[in-house]
């Protein structure tokens, strides 16, 4: 079906008062587009929990600090929806401008998750997470779907997320979707394409060393520092230079000391070339 696409939020509004007036379900695909498959994935999930789908593309300023790449992030609104229509399962594109989002240039309110907010990435980007939360705020709001979609590649941005919609009430259901990787195991992420081919082969020793963490977790390592210390190691062995690799809480991002109890988060974020690139996998017993 081709994709409906929609610049303002009125017009965002009013399609889906129409839906749900005729009792539909609605789900919610947030990005900022250079879209791949990734993304696809997330459109996919959307869609067999709801009858409309609507992926909103927007390149939000509030989220990016004063030396990050928000003039250099990629935008190709045009092969975005080539995408959409091939897949056939997105009713709306949500596009809107900046003017069409901040009226005023910027905005007065700002919704933030704060203990959340300042741990991992929150430590090299502290107001990052205040920008995406205010802006899915905002997105909720215009759309108020019965479901959101959000990859799990961003643990962290996942757990704030649903923190903000418990704390705040919005009748909405967050749904995590698993990570969609390269045969290599790296990441799917808009911003590989910043790297060069000995890049990305440099970048994939990421997730083989948190799977190779992950094993020694199921093989009965439980002290959080000793796993935290050998992937770090391992990491820089292969010549990577981790901002962060830390072991928290899946929930609360609380980070964990000690013996791990409960479902946990390996995180890790590392610059390659150009690019900071960030993976997680779950410490669980019963993963």
């Amino acid at each position: 079906m081709p994709t409906t696409l929609l610049h303002t939020p009125g017009e965002m509004s009013a399609i889906t008062r129409g839906w749900r007036d005729a009792h539909e379900t609605s789900a919610l695909v947030p990005t900022m587009g250079a879209l791949h498959r990734g993304h696809l994935a997330l459109v996919e999930a959307a869609r067999k929990i709801s009858q409309r789908v609507v992926v909103s593309i927007f390149v939000n300023p509030l989220q990016f600090g004063p030396r990050e790449d928000f003039d250099q992030y990629p935008r190709d609104i045009e092969a975005d929806l080539d995408l959409l229509n091939q897949q056939g399962l997105t009713d709306v594109a949500f596009v809107p401008d900046k003017s069409q989002m901040y009226p005023d240039g910027h905005s007065k309110t700002e919704v933030l998750v704060s203990s959340m907010a300042s741990v991992l990435c929150g430590q090299a980007r502290p107001t990052h997470f205040a920008g995406v939360t205010t802006v899915v705020a905002k997105l909720l709001n215009l759309v108020q779907p019965d479901f959101a979609v959000f990859g799990q590649k961003d643990a962290q941005q996942l757990a704030i997320v649903k923190r903000m919609v418990r704390d705040l009430n919005f009748p909405v259901e967050i749904v995590g979707v698993p990570t969609v990787r390269e045969p290599s195991g790296l990441a799917l992420s808009s911003r590989n394409r910043y790297l060069s081919a000995q890049q990305k082969s440099q970048a994939a020793c990421i997730y083989q060393i948190l799977s190779q963490t992950h094993q020694r977790f199921l093989q009965g390592e439980r002290n959080s520092e000793r796993l935290e210390e050998q992937a770090w190691t391992q990491l820089s062995e292969v010549g990577l230079h981790p901002e962060y690799v830390s072991i928290v809480d899946r929930d609360s991002l609380v980070p964990v000391a000690g013996e791990i109890r409960r479902p946990a988060t390996l995180a890790v974020a590392c610059p390659v070339g150009p690019a900071r690139l960030i993976d997680n996998i779950l410490l669980d017993t019963g993963s």
